[in-house]
């Protein structure tokens, strides 16, 4: 997206500039370098659990968001969420 942009800055300020030499539009980065892969390939999460370093970035950031707010909120129900419901029972005897 950034390269697009600087094409069309630079187009834009060649068309506007009255020198007499040839546009030279030169592809800075182009999009093929994204389907060069390194390393062995990446596989999701569900095919090799317990592989971590194996799987797919946006599969291991789901994962550990998912286990933090699991051990987040069962940390916060263990030691909250208890007293207040023993409160409840002994007030109602």
């Amino acid at each position: 997206m950034a390269s697009l942009a600087r094409g069309a800055a630079s187009l834009t300020r060649a068309t506007l500039s009255a020198s007499k030499s040839p546009i030279q539009l030169i592809q800075r980065r182009g999009l093929a370098g994204a389907a060069d892969h390194h390393g062995p390939p990446k596989v999701a999460c569900w095919k090799d659990p317990m592989s971590p370093s194996k799987w797919k970035e946006e599969h291991f950031v789901i994962v550990s968001l998912t286990g933090w707010g699991l051990l987040i909120y069962g940390g916060y129900k263990l030691f909250a969420g208890g007293k207040k419901e023993e409160k409840l029972a002994e007030a109602s005897h």
